[in-house]
Formats: structure tokens, C-alpha cells, sequence
């Protein structure tokens, strides 16, 4: 690659210990001036967000994530003070479960249970795989993050002879999240099979008056802590979402706040070459022709980091995959995100970067502190963390020498501050391309389409369960059910069903099965 490129946009923040590197982006030198007027406008934009005007115009909402790091910003009084009030609980709890003051039927808790989905999960399983202590962490935690019975008994048998022991976390804004729901279920039954009392070992974070905030109050948990609705389950992670159970794992909560306050003030900077988030966000919009036509390939060089591109699917795909822009026109926005870990992703699919498709551009990040292996030299002169470092930058160059672009983020380590300036540039990135692209950034259509279509499918679970069991030892073809309960429409919604039934329910429902599949009829029994 050309030195001289590299020289003008390698930016290094110095004052962050962070630096980025767009010099294998091939953007012309013109870009940031044909761009201005977009920085500008979003630059505007974003202070107005964090002044308090309604960012969200579907849901009628402000976005807030941005004051709670920084509460003096808030736009009046009384969210400073709510925002405090829950740092201080935060802080009050936990060191009051810490020292054995609150602690389970069985003593001192020492196991976390998280029990939440989406940014009620990603993002405390980020930071907690990120920032574990390789010599203990004060408290261990699992999750329950999905309505899967077999991962929730693995969860929970992991568990086993602990729950005495265990302190679980039941995270959701509504209270009525079916996943979250299911797996508090399921977690009550496990306490009480154990002859324990789930309210002596559980605590809420939900938004006021909400199911789960009842519920709780009239079992007479331990604790509840808010969840206000000017911040999205994806932009949580700074909340009492993420910092409780970052606390209660020994992780400094205060030095995650100042990462991303630091973080937050650099990428308020009105100079482009000054504001890593606009540089950030500008390169994404360039790769992508601003209207996704390439996909982000996420490739941290440490294994801490291996959930990063996770919790990035959720923040950049819910963010920014959108079918309407801010004026009803149809425009089918999104940039698709995946990605692991460097350099085992050189053993998967870096093959197909390499020589295949062209159409992703890929974000490296590389940590300078590669840490202590247990052996000196693996070979003469050369450590692990060598061939780490080695493996990162031979695959950046094995990409540019192929015209494949690519970005490169560099932290010095991975720390609760670096993690913080992470959390806090790639929200600021996707608030500044969203502007780019004139669209909502903050609330999420298709995600609410997908749960009423769930609660549709489940609904038409029950009529079908229903129908069997009052025609008891009559059999039914798909076509048969589906015309006698009115729901042509759905004939393979209802196939599926009642071959889900077969295997789950086989104690009442049973199969005569022909050839072909459609003809084969299913019956109740008892």
C-alpha cells in the first residue's frame, strides 16, 4: 500500500490510546469535501439528540444513551437525578451482595443468572467474556438468553446444587418479552424443584409499572432497577442492563463510563480527521455506496473479543436495517454483519475474502498488549502473540493485495475503559450513517412484525391443539384441518405444527403416515 496514503489517514488519539486506520479504503481524495454538507447536518443533528429533541418519531421518544455516561448532559433535571439514583443502587447493591449483607438460602452468592434476549443479553455476555479475570471473578455468570428448553436445562444443570447460591437477573423493558418470560418460568420451576424460593434470589431491571416491575413487586423481590424508554435494548449495555451485572462480575463500572465519555467527546468534534466516529461512519457509507451493498466482516485479533461482532449484528442490523427512510420513501437500508475472531476466521472463511465475492469490506482490530503465554518463544525469537500480530497483518495485506478494503481499529489494550470507547464509537457511527441515509436508527418495525407473527403462529398452534383433542380418535390431513378451521392460507404453517406436536406431544398426538407427505393424517389420543 502507498506510505504517503497511510501517513494522511493513519489518525491516531493519542489521549484515547486508540487509533484508525482508513488508508486501505479506497475513497478518493475528495470524499470528505463531497460529504460535508451530510457531516454537517449530522454533526447538528446529534446534538440536538443528546439536548433532548425526540430522535425517535415513531415512538414519540428521546434517545438517551449518551447522558449515561455523562449525566451533567442530561437535558433536565430530574433524568440527571434518575440516571445518578441508579448508579448509586447499582453500586449500593452490589457491594452490599459483595460483602454477604444480601446473600442467597444457601449463603454468600457467588454464580450471576442473566436471564434476558437481544440487548438484554448481547452486551452483558460481551463485556463479561471480555473483561473476565483469568484469576477468579467475584461472581460467575450464565445466561438464559433464548426460549430453547434443551440450552436452558444445560444452562441450569450447569447450576445444579448452586441456586441456593445464585443470584438471577431478569432483564426486560416491557415485561413481556416471551423468551425473558419463558425463561424466568423455567427458572422459578428449577428454585422451586430445588425447595428454594425464587424472589430471596431474584432482582428486575424493567421499565416502570410493567409486567415484570408487578410481578416483581408483588413477590416481594430483592431489588428492581429501571429501564427508562428513551434507551434502547441495543444502546443498554451502559445502563443498569449491562453495569449490574459487569459489578457484580468485579468489573470497574466507573472506567467503563469514562471510556465511553471520552469516547463521546472526541466524536463530538466538528473536524472530520478529529472525530473517529465520523471517519468511522463516513467509511461505511463509502464501502457500501451508502445503501448496503457490501457487508461488514467484524475481525478482532483477540479471542476477548470474539462476541464483539454480535453485539455489533444487533446495534449496526437493528439500527440501520430499515425499509422506510424519516419520509415513507421505500429504501430497504441495512449493512449485514458477521464475524468471529482473528486469526481462526484465517482457517474459515478468509479463503472466500481473499479470492471469492467481492462484496464486504472488513473492520480489523487490533489490540497492542498481545499479554503472557506460558512459553517464551515458539520459535526462535518469536512469541504467540509474534504469530498473532504476524497473522493480522498478513491477512490485511493479503486482502488489500486483492482490492479487498478494509479498516483497522487499534486499542492499546482490553480494558473496561477500551471497551467502553468501543460500546460508544460504533453507537455514535451508526447514529451519524443513519443520518447519512435519512433514516429512523432508533426504533425497530420488523422486529415487532416478528413477534406478532410469532404470537399469530402460536395462536393457530392452539386452535389446531384444540380441535384434535375435542375430535379425539378422528385423523386429519393437513388440507382437512386447515379448510374446517378456516385458515386455508396457512396449510404449511399448520404442517409444521403437527409434525412439532408429533415429536413433542407424542403422548397425545400421532401420525398414519403416507406417501406423499401431505396425505399423511395426524389424530388425538389419550
Amino acid at each position: 500500500m502507498n506510505w504517503d496514503r497511510f501517513k494522511k489517514y493513519n489518525y491516531e488519539f493519542k489521549e484515547l490510546e486508540f487509533g484508525i486506520d482508513i488508508s486501505r479504503v479506497n475513497f478518493p481524495e475528495t470524499y470528505y469535501s463531497e460529504m460535508q454538507n451530510r457531516v454537517d447536518a449530522a454533526l447538528e443533528n446529534m446534538d440536538k439528540i443528546e439536548k433532548g429533541a425526540v430522535a425517535n418519531p415513531d415512538e414519540g421518544r428521546m434517545v438517551g444513551h449518551y447522558w449515561l455516561r455523562n449525566s451533567s448532559i442530561a437535558p433536565d433535571e430530574n433524568l440527571k437525578n434518575e440516571i445518578e439514583g441508579a448508579l448509586s443502587q447499582i453500586k449500593s447493591f452490589v457491594g452490599k451482595v459483595h460483602s454477604g449483607e444480601i446473600k442467597g438460602t444457601s449463603g454468600v452468592f457467588s454464580h450471576v443468572l442473566i436471564i434476558g434476549i437481544g440487548g438484554s443479553a448481547l452486551g452483558p455476555q460481551f463485556v463479561n467474556q471480555a473483561l473476565m479475570n483469568p484469576r477468579g471473578d467475584k461472581m460467575d455468570i450464565y445466561f438464559l438468553d433464548n426460549t430453547d428448553p434443551d440450552g436452558i436445562a444445560l444452562t441450569l444443570s450447569k447450576l445444579d446444587g448452586e441456586l441456593g447460591k445464585t443470584l438471577s437477573i431478569v432483564i426486560s423493558k416491557s415485561g413481556s418479552t416471551p423468551e425473558t418470560r419463558n425463561g424466568m418460568l423455567e427458572a422459578i420451576s428449577a428454585y422451586e424443584d430445588s425447595d428454594l424460593k425464587f424472589a430471596d434470589h431474584a432482582v428486575a431491571i424493567t421499565g416502570e409499572d410493567s409486567k415484570l416491575s408487578q410481578f416483581s413487586k408483588e413477590g416481594q423481590w430483592l431489588e428492581e432497577f429501571p429501564m427508562w424508554d428513551w434507551v434502547g435494548g441495543r444502546t443498554s449495555e451502559l445502563s443498569a442492563v449491562g453495569l449490574l451485572p459487569a459489578a457484580l462480575q468485579g468489573i470497574d463500572i466507573d472506567a467503563i463510563l469514562q471510556g465511553a465519555s471520552d469516547m463521546d467527546v472526541a466524536t463530538r468534534n466538528k473536524n472530520i480527521s478529529g472525530n473517529p466516529a465520523m471517519i468511522l461512519a463516513l467509511m461505511w457509507h463509502y464501502c457500501t455506496n451508502g445503501n448496503g451493498d457490501k457487508d461488514m466482516v467484524i475481525l478482532p485479533y483477540k479471542d476477548r473479543l470474539m462476541l464483539f461482532s454480535r453485539y455489533l449484528q444487533q446495534l449496526i442490523m437493528e439500527s440501520l436495517g430499515k425499509e422506510l427512510d424519516l419520509d415513507g420513501k421505500v429504501v430497504h437500508q441495512g449493512i449485514a454483519v458477521y464475524g468471529n475472531k482473528g486469526s481462526t476466521d484465517q482457517h474459515a472463511y478468509v479463503q472466500q475474502l481473499r479470492d471469492g465475492v467481492n462484496n464486504f469490506f472488513a473492520i480489523f482490530i487490533d489490540v497492542l498488549n498481545k499479554g503472557v503465554a506460558f512459553v517464551d518463544e515458539v520459535e526462535p525469537g518469536q512469541s504467540t502473540g509474534d504469530f498473532l500480530n504476524g497473522f493480522y497483518l498478513g491477512t490485511r495485506e493479503a486482502l488489500s493485495g486483492n482490492d479487498r478494503e478494509s479498516i483497522t481499529l487499534t486499542i492499546e489494550n482490553v480494558s473496561a475503559n477500551s471497551i467502553g470507547q468501543l460500546v460508544a464509537l460504533f453507537e455514535r457511527a451508526v447514529g451519524f450513517y443513519a443520518d447519512f441515509v435519512n433514516i429512523n436508527a432508533y426504533h425497530q418495525p420488523g422486529v415487532e412484525a416478528g413477534k406478532k407473527a410469532a404470537v399469530s403462529v402460536l395462536s393457530l398452534k392452539t386452535k389446531v391443539w384444540d380441535f384434535l383433542k375435542s375430535n379425539e380418535g378422528q385423523s386429519f390431513t393437513t388440507e382437512d384441518l386447515a379448510e374446517k378451521l378456516g385458515e386455508t392460507k396457512n396449510c404449511e404453517i399448520i404442517y409444521k405444527l403437527l409434525e412439532n406436536m408429533l415429536i413433542n406431544s407424542s403422548k397425545y398426538v400421532s401420525k398414519e403416515a403416507h406417501k406423499p407427505f401431505f396425505l399423511s393424517s395426524y389424530k388425538y389420543n389419550t
